[in-house]
């Protein structure tokens, strides 16, 4: 009848694709940050040797115990203004700028998530696949946002985190050739294709961290023979390990490319800046650490190497 108001139909969350996104990558970013936190606390007590478990976190400059309120990641170091609240030490800008990396990464890793992945029509196998594509883009984002920052901090890129991420990365490029060629195979009813595809692009993947590792290598050692001293570390080398097996060769490559124009720049930069010969701190007197400088061309090549690479091949006339 006229007049009656009509009934409120309430739409459920879960069957709103758009709304399940939206609050995914809410998740995504709220994760990231207390990763991110975690990663702090790991960046501060790896080169001290100490434990990451215990005690817990505490101040330190006055050993001060935080509250629950004081551990909050990002807030807390808003709140109190960068300051501990007993001593008023500085704590920082690596905090904060690391949980809000991380979050930031993983948010995007979750929000660039095709628009179709919640859909009913989209298969369960291509939703495992992009789902694995996006966890496998927050690990590799999280440990290269912890290299970048022990690089520039300590000039440390340790064994124990470049040797076991290539391998991961490895085993993960497996992982991802595995599903996406037993749907793409058994689509055009070859599956029997399957085994033989996974050992040739196991191979060649192979081949790219060896390639990737020689390439700083070879670098390393024609420095040598000119200055007669080291120039880049072994830890380089491990590194663009880990970027080929996670990226490949082409997107290692565009790492390293990256990465050498940044740390150029920065070179250039410094150098022009007032030099103080009297201060022991000065940067002109430091090693620039080459590592933090290839882990930001990772991220980069990560997210967006595929269009970036076809553009320069455009540009080149390839």
């Amino acid at each position: 009848m006229s007049g009656e108001p009509s009934p409120c139909v309430l739409t459920p969350v879960y069957s709103n694709p758009q709304m399940i996104r939206i609050l995914g990558t809410v998740f995504a970013g709220l994760l990231g940050l207390a990763f991110g936190s975690f990663l702090n606390v790991c960046l501060s007590r790896w080169p001290e040797g100490e434990s990451i478990v215990r005690p817990g976190s505490h101040c330190r400059n006055c050993d001060h115990t935080l509250a629950w309120w004081e551990n909050i990641p990002l807030f807390s170091w808003l709140f109190l203004r960068g300051r501990c609240r007993n001593c008023h030490a500085w704590i920082g800008w690596r905090y904060p700028l690391v949980e809000l990396a991380v979050a930031t990464l993983w948010t995007y890793a979750v929000w660039s998530l095709p628009q179709g992945f919640l859909s009913p029509e989209t298969p369960p196998t291509l939703r495992i696949i992009e789902a694995n594509l996006a966890f496998g883009q927050m690990i590799l984002d999280w440990l290269l946002v912890g290299l970048a920052v022990l690089d520039a901090e300590q000039l440390w890129l340790p064994d124990w985190i470049t040797l076991p991420g290539a391998g991961f990365g490895f085993l993960f490029f497996i992982l991802h050739v595995y599903l996406n060629s037993g749907r793409v195979l058994s689509f055009y009813g070859a599956e029997g294709l399957q085994q033989r595809l996974l050992v040739h692009l196991a191979s060649q993947r192979f081949l790219a961290i060896l390639a990737a590792a020689a390439l700083i290598l070879i670098i390393r050692w024609l420095y040598w023979l000119i200055r007669r001293r080291e120039g880049i570390g072994l830890g380089d080398a491990k590194l663009m390990a880990l970027l080929a097996a996670w990226l490949g060769l082409p997107g290692a490559l565009l790492a390293f490319a990256l990465g050498i124009l940044l740390g150029s720049a920065t070179a250039l930069v410094l150098l022009a800046l007032p030099k103080r010969p009297d201060s022991p701190s000065a940067w002109a007197l430091k090693k620039l650490p080459l590592g933090t400088f290839l882990c930001i061309g990772g991220i980069v090549s990560s997210l967006w190497g595929q269009p970036l690479i076809a553009a320069y091949l455009r540009w080149s006339g390839f």
